[in-house]
């Protein structure tokens, strides 16, 4: 079982709540909108994902590299060490 079972129906509804940003993003290109109102609605779906994102984070802290952990050993340096990476790539991006 994955450590964000138990919320998954809540980030789906965020992930198709960002979905149709998304497509609201694509209408808006299609028509021409003003500059400045593109870049809001994609600052503000870049926010959701960020969101949604930092959930996954908590609950694979609180899940995995507790459980991890709580075995010891190689298992938790490697479950400390893959989080540690996931964090470092949504930093940098």
């Amino acid at each position: 079982m994955r450590g964000y079972s138990k919320e998954k129906d809540d980030y789906l509804k965020r992930l198709r709540r960002i979905e149709g940003q998304v497509r609201g993003l694509q209408r808006m290109i299609e028509n021409d909108e003003y500059c400045i109102d593109v870049l809001t609605q994609i600052s503000a779906a870049t926010k959701a994902l960020q969101a949604v994102s930092l959930g996954l984070v908590d609950e694979h802290l609180r899940h995995c590299v507790a459980q991890a952990i709580a075995e010891g050993g190689e298992v938790a340096d490697a479950k400390v060490r893959e989080a540690s990476d996931a964090i470092a790539r949504l930093v940098r991006s």
